[in-house]
C-alpha cells in the first residue's frame, strides 16, 4: 500500500483533529499577547456581557487551526491515490481554497484592526464590501437559481447575469459576516453554534459529494471546538470581531462554492436554515432599531441571547446551551431538507 493512500474519512478526521489541537494550542498564546497588549473588550459593553474586561481577538487561534489543517490535510490528499477529489478537479480546488483562506485572511485582519483600534461601523462596512469583491474575483459569486416549476435537470437552471449575481453576493457576504458578529454577545456562543452549524454542513456536503465544503467546515468545527474550553463561560478569552468576521466569511464562502456542485436551493437555503438563529436575531435587530429610530449598526442588548437573560432570568451558561440546542434542532432541520431538496432541485453540472 502506497504510504498515502489515505481514506477520505481519514482525511477529514486528520482535518477535524489538527485543527482543534492547534486552535488550542494557539489560543493561551494568543490569550497572553492580547493581555500585554492592553487588547481587552470592557465589561458592561451594550453588545457584550462580562464581568470583567476579557483579552480580545480569539479569532487569530481558530484562524491559525483551521488553515494550518487545510494546508496539512490538502498536501496530503494531493499525494495519496485516493485523494478527497478527482485528479481533474484538484486545481479548481486547490484554487477555491485559496481564495478562501486569502479572503478569511483579508477579513481576519479587519476584525483585528476593529478589535484593537475600534473602526467606525460604516469603514468596517466598507472593508466588508471590499473583502468580498476581492473573493468575487476567485469566481464565488451565486451562479444562478432553480426553477421550481421545471424538474428537467437540462432545462431548470437558470444562471444570473454579473448585474445580479454580483449584487447578490455582496449582499449574501455582508449580511452573513453581520449576523454572525451579532450573534457574539455571550461566552461560548458563537464558537459553539460555528462547531455544532459546521458539523452539520459536513455531513450534507459529504452526502452530497462536495469535499471542498466538507473539508472546510470539518477544519472550521475542529478550530471553534479547539478555542471553546478557553471561552465557555466564564470566558478567559473571547473571539473578537477578529473572529465572528472570519467565521461569517467562511460560512458565506462555503455556501457559494457549494452552488457549483448542488442545486442552489442546497448551497444557500440549507446553510440559512442551520444558521437561521443569527440570520433571524440579525433581522429582528434591524427591524428593532429601525423602528425606534436608531441606526442599525447601534448595539443594544435586545438580541434573543439578551432577552433569554433579562427576560427569562437564565444565566449565561443556560442561555447557551438552550441557543445550542436550538442549533442542533435547526441543523437536524435543515439535514432533513437537504435530502428532500436533492429530489426536487437538480441541475446539470
Amino acid at each position: 500500500m502506497n504510504a498515502y493512500d489515505i481514506s477520505p474519512g481519514v482525511l477529514y478526521a486528520a482535518a477535524f483533529v489538527i485543527a482543534g489541537i492547534v486552535s488550542a494550542l494557539a489560543t493561551p498564546l494568543v490569550l497572553r499577547l492580547a493581555n500585554h497588549l492592553g487588547i481587552v473588550d470592557n465589561d458592561g459593553s451594550e453588545r457584550r456581557m462580562h464581568d470583567l474586561p476579557k483579552p480580545r481577538v480569539g479569532g487569530i487561534a481558530v484562524f491559525f487551526g483551521f488553515a494550518f489543517a487545510l494546508f496539512t490535510v490538502l498536501g496530503v490528499s494531493l499525494a495519496s491515490p485516493r485523494a478527497l477529489m478527482p485528479a481533474s478537479e484538484q486545481v479548481d480546488a486547490i484554487h477555491r481554497l485559496v481564495g478562501l483562506l486569502f479572503g478569511s485572511l483579508l477579513i481576519l485582519g479587519v476584525g483585528i484592526w476593529d478589535d484593537v483600534m475600534h473602526m467606525r461601523a460604516r469603514n468596517k462596512l466598507v472593508a466588508q464590501i471590499v473583502v468580498a469583491l476581492i473573493s468575487m474575483l476567485y469566481g464565488f459569486v451565486i451562479p444562478g437559481i432553480n426553477n421550481p416549476f421545471d424538474h428537467n435537470p437540462g432545462t431548470n437552471w437558470i444562471d444570473f447575469p454579473l448585474w445580479v449575481g454580483v449584487p447578490l453576493t455582496l449582499l449574501w457576504y455582508v449580511g452573513m459576516m453581520n449576523a454572525i458578529n451579532f450573534l457574539d454577545g455571550l461566552d461560548g456562543l458563537l464558537a459553539g453554534v460555528a462547531a455544532i452549524s459546521s458539523v452539520f454542513l459536513f455531513v450534507i456536503a459529504v452526502l452530497h459529494a462536495n469535499p471542498v465544503v466538507a473539508l472546510v467546515v470539518i477544519a472550521l468545527a475542529g478550530a471553534a471546538l479547539g478555542f471553546l474550553p478557553y471561552n465557555f463561560n466564564p470566558a478567559r478569552i473571547i473571539l473578537g470581531d477578529a473572529g465572528s468576521l472570519f467565521i461569517g466569511y467562511a460560512f458565506a464562502t462555503v455556501s457559494i462554492i457549494g452552488a457549483s456542485k448542488t442545486a442552489i436551493a442546497i448551497s444557500v437555503v440549507v446553510p440559512l436554515l442551520v444558521l437561521a438563529l443569527p440570520v433571524i436575531d440579525t433581522a429582528a435587530a434591524i427591524v428593532r432599531r429601525a423602528s425606534t429610530g436608531k441606526r442599525i449598526t447601534e448595539a443594544d442588548r435586545g438580541h434573543f441571547h439578551h432577552q433569554l437573560i433579562f427576560r427569562f432570568g437564565l444565566n449565561v451558561r443556560q442561555a447557551v446551551l438552550l441557543l445550542y440546542a436550538v442549533c442542533l434542532v435547526l441543523g437536524a432541520v435543515a439535514l432533513a431538507f437537504s435530502g428532500e431538496f436533492t429530489h426536487v432541485f437538480r441541475h446539470a453540472t
